[in-house]
């Protein structure tokens, strides 16, 4: 960690000084990586063996994946916010499907009211959201399914009732594919007499007072949906992952592994289970993440100090957080500011006021239509995006990014990026124009990419882990698989937007694992994985009769 005196600049040499410090807080190295990783896999052996651990690897009793051929008409229920989403998504076999989908918002009174008022709302959602579907000619399929009911059923009153799945984005303690006891209210809801009752039972016992012909019969959570999700359209999938506002993953693990589900039917019954990892909360201890004082500041000053560990080094909700934590330690530097001439924004002073968007802005800005030398970009990576049907195509990083803030030595068409970086700063935090130099947006690209880089690095120490944890990877490479593929589900702003995000992940998945199974590695967008990754669980539940 870089003393505190480094942040008294006084001269050339100390504030380049300051600059080099902060960038080797937030350097990995190949022998760090490697031991982040090896914890997973020991909180992976944790949780799998006992409750109540941190990331708790809980299991979701779904156990199979679609392989892409199945057919039906599904519901799902998305609650996990101000709004609430009822959908239709009809499953055409062919790897392909159409959803119909309407939003409903959620009232401060329901959040915080009874919960049967809250639950009998989410049933006339649904009832609402049927009507309007099986009254418009163009919602009814042309050919229904035979393995369901379609929304023309429920206003005929046939008595087949329709699978619903449901993505419930509160932590659940799960003991099956359609239970789910509710620990704790999150995200603003307090509904009371609903902690510790089975969120299932309570939107049953809704539809049933409403008499209703739908049935719940799957819970999952958007990771989850997210695997499902992926497997429908690419045939398979191994891990489903979350890299945006938050993180988090789900895999299929043995179900010989997950020993604390004891000698109970489902462990008996063998095969495999997803997993629902929880992997936000890795390492709450921080004894392995590379903690920095900027990490610290966001920890204390956050609404859960202590908790959700990983979540705050790599999730969109933080990074933008910990660049304005870093930004604002060099304009306060002393007894000379190292940016914007020691001013400040309402921007810039305020708790999350630097959105991890305008990150991605200022990188999409410095990145686009330029061409890296020697596979090198002045320390940012090559532009990569996300690949549905093979590997990425990207260049080798450079760790380094000293010394970018000798700007004149700059071509000119990368003066003029950073002059567009310029113009973002003075755009999105509110700055004078006066007070923001060429060096000034050097240093923003600099301080955005070094916390980006992390976080996608560590990102990557996490697919690493599945990949070894579940037997087609050997920790430090090496290992050649007979697969041809494995693909893994990815969603999220951060995966799907955030400039080379995905070439800075794959590349640490190579220095763990190795190329020969890097290579082999298919990141695709799951579509819609709290939508359709419900439905397919539906689609589960009811291959199991339930």
């Amino acid at each position: 960690m870089a003393p505190i005196s480094a942040l008294l600049a006084s001269s050339e040499h100390s504030q380049r000084a300051i600059l080099d410090a902060i960038e080797q807080q937030f350097q990995l190295t190949d022998d760090a990586l490697v031991t982040i990783t090896k914890q997973f896999l020991e909180d992976f052996r944790l949780g799998l063996g006992e409750y109540n651990h941190p990331m708790a690897m809980i299991p979701t009793y779904v156990t199979g994946v679609p392989n892409g051929s199945e057919t039906g008409t599904f519901l799902a229920l998305d609650l996990g916010g101000t709004n609430l989403r009822v959908c239709e998504v009809q499953l055409k076999g062919n790897h392909d499907f159409t959803l119909r989908q309407q939003k409903y918002r959620v009232s401060e009174a329901l959040k915080t009211g009874e919960a049967t008022a809250l639950f009998d709302y989410l049933a006339d959602s649904v009832d609402a959201f049927l009507t309007e579907t099986a009254s418009s000619p163009t919602s009814a399929p042309a050919d229904p399914f035979a393995s369901s009911s379609s929304s023309l059923d429920y206003l005929e009153g046939n008595s087949a009732a329709i699978p619903l799945g449901l993505t419930f984005s509160f932590p659940v303690e799960q003991t099956a594919l359609n239970e789910g006891k509710i620990l704790t209210w999150t995200k603003g809801f307090s509904a009371k007499n609903a902690v510790g009752h089975d969120v299932v039972k309570l939107l049953q016992d809704a539809f049933d007072r409403k008499h209703l012909h739908v049935r719940c019969v799957a819970l999952v959570n958007d990771t989850v949906g997210a695997l499902l999700s992926r497997a429908y359209s690419a045939g398979d999938c191994l891990l489903g992952a979350i890299f945006g506002t938050g993180t988090n993953g789900a895999y299929l693990e043995k179900v010989e592994n997950i020993t604390k589900l004891g000698n109970s039917a489902a462990r008996q019954r063998g095969g495999h289970m997803v997993v629902n990892c929880e992997w936000g909360a890795f390492n709450n201890s921080r004894t392995t993440l590379p903690t920095t004082p900027f990490d610290n500041k966001l920890d204390r000053e956050s609404i859960n100090p202590r908790l959700q560990a990983f979540e705050k080094f790599i999730s969109g909700m933080y990074l933008g957080e910990i660049t304005r934590n870093i930004l604002l330690a060099l304009v306060d530097a002393a007894p000379r500011p190292l940016l914007f001439n020691g001013k400040a924004s309402r921007e810039l002073n305020q708790h999350y006021g630097l959105d991890t968007a305008v990150m991605s802005e200022i990188e999409e800005a410095w990145e686009n239509g330029r061409v890296p030398t020697s596979g090198k970009a002045e320390g940012v990576d090559g532009a990569s995006a996300i690949d549905t049907v093979g590997v990425a195509t990207e260049s080798k990083t450079n760790d380094s990014l000293s010394h970018f803030t000798a700007v004149e030595e700059l071509s000119a068409e990368d003066q003029a990026r950073l002059e567009r970086i310029r113009s973002i700063i003075i755009q999105r935090l509110s700055m004078d124009a006066a007070d923001v130099s060429l060096r000034d947006a050097a240093v923003v690209r600099w301080a955005a990419s070094l916390v980006a880089r992390r976080a996608a690095k560590l990102s990557g120490s996490a697919v690493a882990a599945i990949m070894v944890q579940t037997g087609h990877a050997k920790l430090g490479g090496g290992y050649v698989p007979k697969e041809d593929r494995f693909v893994i589900g990815v969603d999220g702003s951060l995966i799907e937007h955030y400039p080379n995000f995905n070439a800075r992940l794959r590349e640490s998945v190579r220095t763990l694992i190795g190329e020969e199974v890097e290579k082999k590695i298919e990141l695709g967008m799951a579509k819609d994985g709290s939508g359709v990754g419900a439905a397919l669980g539906a689609l589960e539940a009811t291959k199991h009769g339930l």
